[in-house]
Parts: C-alpha cells; sequence; structure tokens
C-alpha cells in the first residue's frame, strides 16, 4: 500500500478564498504586464506614461503572486513569508515611484491606484496569513 504524497489539509475556507483572489490578481497582473512588454506597440502607447521600473517589477511579482496563491491554497507554510516579502517588496517599489514622482518624472495616476491597491492587497494577505498562524 503506497502512502498518500500529499495529504488533503484541512485549509479553511477563508484561506481558499484568499489564495483564489491571489491567483486571480496574479493572472491580471502577468497579462497586463506582459501584454506591454512583449506585445505590440500600440500596447505601449495606450498606456502612456508607465514607469519600466514599476512595470518589470509588477510583472515579474506576477509570477510570485501565482506561486503565493498555490502555496495559501495548499496550506503551505512558506506562503506567509513570500507573502510578507510580496507586501515589503512591493511597498519598496511604492516608495521609489513616489520619489519618482516628486523629482517630477512622468508617470499615469491608475499607477498610483495599482501600487496602492497591490500594497493593500499583499498587506491584508500576509497579516491574515500571520495571524492564522499565531
Amino acid at each position: 500500500m503506497q502512502a498518500n504524497r500529499f495529504p488533503i489539509t484541512s485549509v479553511p475556507l477563508w484561506q481558499r478564498v484568499v489564495a483564489i483572489i491571489a491567483l486571480i490578481f496574479g493572472a491580471l497582473t502577468l497579462f497586463s504586464g506582459g501584454s506591454i512588454l512583449f506585445g505590440p506597440e500600440s500596447a505601449r502607447a495606450a498606456a502612456g506614461n508607465y514607469v519600466p521600473f514599476v512595470l518589470w517589477f509588477n510583472f515579474i511579482a506576477g509570477l510570485f503572486y501565482v506561486l503565493a496563491a498555490v502555496g495559501i491554497w495548499l496550506g503551505r507554510a512558506w506562503a506567509l513569508p513570500l507573502s510578507i516579502v510580496i507586501a515589503l517588496a512591493t511597498l519598496l517599489i511604492a516608495l521609489l515611484f513616489l520619489y519618482h514622482i516628486l523629482v517630477g518624472e512622468a508617470y499615469e495616476m491608475r499607477t498610483v491606484v495599482a501600487l496602492g491597491l497591490r500594497t493593500g492587497v499583499w498587506g491584508v494577505i500576509a497579516l491574515a496569513l500571520y495571524r492564522r498562524q499565531k
């Protein structure tokens, strides 16, 4: 008789919902960033005054959003530190972006909103996972 390699853990419903939100967030981030980075020139033109370091960070972070979503869904312990790193890294990029704005560089207001949303969402996810672990 072979042992079950992937035992089903009792992951609460709220954690599954968080995982689905993180997965959707990651997929949308990869799609939107990827379409500007790797799509036609018209996609870059439609993006307006995008900030390349923010765009690249968000695209790469999208991969980690998906990875974190899997870890959260499966109830893995590493999902918490990954979520904390995502939240802190996003906060750092937001601060660098703020500097970018303060020195008078071009930007889009939707980037301000998106970075605020990303920072908030991952901050809440990390906090929820942390509180669950206590």
